[in-house]
Order: C-alpha cells, then structure tokens, then sequence
C-alpha cells in the first residue's frame, strides 16, 4: 500500500483526531463522548450494532485498534483474530474518557460476553494529561470493564512507542507510563503486555518499515503485532 494511500484511509477513518478539541472539563478517569463529532457518532452506532453479532474476543482501544479493519489490519486480523471470534471495537483518537464513556453511558459491550477483552488505550491521552494521569485513566477503564464482564480476562496492551528516533520527545513518557501499566497484571484476571520492542531496532529508533508514520503500523506492522498477541490470547481463552 502507498504511502499517500494509507494517509488517505487514516484521514478518513480517524478524521476525529482532527476535529475533536478536549474539553476543558474532561478528565481521563471521567466518561465523557464525543457527541459533536459524526464521525465519532456513526462509529459509535456501528459498534452498537456489530455488538449484537456477539463475540469472544473484543479487541477495545483507539486509533491503532480500529485499524485492525484499515487496509493495513486487516489481512492480519483475518488470519490470527477472525479465526477467535474476534469482533474490533476500537474507535480513532479515542483517549481513556471517550472508552469509559462506550462502555457506561454508551453500553457498548452490554450485549456481548466475551472471554478475553484486548485493551490498547491511553496513547491519545499522550500530549494532553500526565503520566500518572494516563495510569489512572486506563486503570479505570480495566476497573470498568471487570465490574462490567467479570467472566472476562483483560490483556492490557503497553503504549507502542512513537516517533522515529529513540530520543522523541514522547518515548520516555511512555516508558513510565507503561511502568504504571504493568502494575496491573494481577496474575490472574489481567495480563500485561508490552510488545514494543518489536517495532524498535538497536538503537531504538522506530523500524519505518513497520511503523513508517511513527504512529501507526504498517501492514507488516500489524503481522508483527498480532504475533505478539496471538500466543497470550490463546492462553486466556484456554
């Protein structure tokens, strides 16, 4: 896929991280939509209805989750996550407000019972709240999702790096913002994962051919992450 290609799907598929401006209100532990954006709207209506096709995994998160569906995504997710019963509820330039917000006010999952919930979020809160802030966001995102699907195991995805050097200006937020993350696995209803590493090379710079945005991954990019989660995911379902 070309270049100009996959900035032309990203555009249209995330035209929220554009048009959404934060409200001075939110906060990343308190629910709040996104109700001005129809795009946002529509994906949100979406979810409602794929939710209905039941699943056994859901995959929830921002931006990169949603793009398990994009032209990037999608022959991985056919080939590692479809087979799982799978269902894609991410929704692009979601931070951890908008998430809790799809799955109280919005009830999102109300009609699914999933095993396993794939949780990819906080990213997006990256230039807006603080490192701790982040934490305390995704931790109430998991705390909602065990209140809501006790039955569900959670595998917590780390922050993907971003940017192409190892010295972006975000790498090191995100490395304590992962360290809070892990905090999470509980050895039992929560697992963390951190598969970064993977798009990194010695030197920790991004490896553009799998992240060549710096943000989001590649098609080969998404083939390297869905082998960092495939084997975890089979063993929650067990």
């Amino acid at each position: 896929m070309s270049a100009a290609s996959r900035c032309l799907w990203f555009a249209l598929a995330f035209a929220v991280l554009a048009l959404v401006a934060r409200a001075a209100d939110d906060e990343p532990t308190r629910p709040a939509p996104r109700k001005e954006n129809p795009v946002w709207m529509e994906r949100h209506a979406a979810l409602l209805a794929r939710a209905k096709k039941g699943a056994d995994v859901v995959f929830l998160g921002d931006s990169l989750t949603q793009g398990w569906e994009g032209p990037d995504g999608a022959e991985a997710w056919k080939k590692h996550f479809e087979p799982l019963k799978a269902a894609n509820f991410g929704a692009g330039g979601d931070h951890t407000e908008h998430v809790l917000w799809r799955l109280t006010e919005g009830k999102e999952l109300q009609e699914l019972k999933p095993k396993v919930i794939v949780l990819q979020v906080g990213g997006s809160n990256l230039a807006a709240n603080s490192t701790d802030e982040i934490v305390d966001g995704v931790t109430a995102v998991v705390k909602e999702l065990s209140a809501q699907k006790p039955a569900a195991k959670v595998l917590l995805m780390g922050l993907l790096p971003r940017g192409a050097k190892a010295d972006d200006k975000f790498r090191n937020k995100i490395k304590e913002v992962n360290k809070g993350l892990a905090q999470l696995d509980d050895g039992k209803k929560v697992r963390y994962l951190d598969p970064g590493a993977k798009f990194l090379d010695k030197e920790g710079d991004l490896t553009e051919d799998l992240m060549p945005d710096g943000l989001h991954p590649s098609a080969e990019g998404y083939a390297a992450w869905a082998e960092a989660i495939k084997a975890p995911l089979e063993e929650l379902l067990r």
